[in-house]
């Protein structure tokens, strides 16, 4: 199979294009044709070696956890899908090696959910790890009717997901950006505010001096502090990028799992047309370097993929 790969740690320049093994079933796993591959942060910082601690490596690594295509082949413990299936997953294992940008990838099912026929590869792509780590986000929170829910990076690939995700709970939801986002934001029926110094202080003057009943800080820096400072309960404050600080504070640290419930939830919402996926950027396999470098830069809302 063809397949992006890189042999050592380093910049987006490491990454090559090339023939691998063929991958086989285990007895409760599936092989996928992929269609698409998302691409998120976190597969840049493995690929730079920042994360070898937390997921060891073994050379050559084809990096990406999301992925969207049809089921090749099937172990035979497999129930739940047959070949040809349209599928979706959020394919992380407990080590990086074998991952998802390629066109062949095995899977357990556990990482796995049916692909609905009217959602496309590229959207599914881009929702599994970023939807996924906002629903749970989400429900970390505890957001609710008629609550007032803060949002931080609310354009970005997670955020403009939990930003729907806690808008159909019924909630109020203020979402920090650059100005550059916040028609973005409004249309997805979120009230901007423009992040940095001063945060905490237009979040109150929005809301007439009250208190937001939970944040969800997508970013870190100074945006956890400022949860804190403008949320009535430290408990509802949830980070997924500074574990310590928001633990410390009393609040709750998500670091997103697999739930293939979940995605199958997330991907039936997407087809109704309840949740929408922003895909930014697309690339062919061949310039996967490239998407790496976009995704990067930080720059621009909603997610990038890698079509196979």
């Amino acid at each position: 199979m063809r397949a992006a790969f890189f042999d050592s740690y380093g910049d987006a320049d490491v990454l090559r294009v090339g023939e691998l093994p063929d991958p086989g079933p285990g007895p409760d796993d599936v092989v996928v044709r992929v269609r698409a591959a998302g691409v998120n942060p976190v597969d840049h910082k493995i690929r730079a070696g920042y994360l070898d601690g937390a997921f060891p490596s073994a050379f050559p690594v084809v990096p990406g956890w999301d992925v969207a295509g049809t089921v090749e082949a099937v172990g035979p413990a497999v129930t739940a899908f047959a070949v040809g299936d349209r599928v979706l997953g959020y394919v992380r294992k407990d080590h990086v090696q074998h991952g998802t940008t390629a066109e062949l990838v095995r899977a357990a099912v556990r990482h796995l959910a049916p692909l609905p026929d009217g959602v496309g590869f590229e959207q599914a792509a881009a929702l599994p790890l970023a939807g996924l780590t906002a629903l749970q986000a989400v429900e970390a929170a505890g957001v609710q009717d008629r609550e007032t829910a803060l949002v931080h990076a609310a354009a970005g690939g997670v955020g403009h997901l939990a930003v729907q995700l806690a808008r159909l709970r019924g909630a109020r939801v203020l979402g920090t950006a650059s100005e550059a986002n916040h028609a973005s934001l409004r249309d997805l029926g979120a009230e901007p505010v423009t992040y940095g110094d001063g945060l905490a202080e237009r979040v109150r003057t929005v809301l007439g001096g009250a208190a937001v009943d939970a944040s969800i800080d997508l970013v870190g820096g100074d945006a956890l502090p400022a949860s804190f400072a403008v949320t009535s309960d430290p408990g509802r404050v949830v980070s997924i990028t500074d574990a310590a600080t928001v633990l410390g504070g009393g609040g709750r640290y998500v670091f997103v799992r697999p739930d293939s419930a979940q995605l199958a939830h997330l991907a039936r919402l997407v087809e109704d047309g309840s949740l929408r996926v922003h895909v930014r950027g697309t690339y062919p396999l061949e310039r996967v370097a490239e998407a790496h470098r976009d995704v990067e830069a930080g720059h621009g809302a909603g997610k990038v993929v890698v079509t196979v």
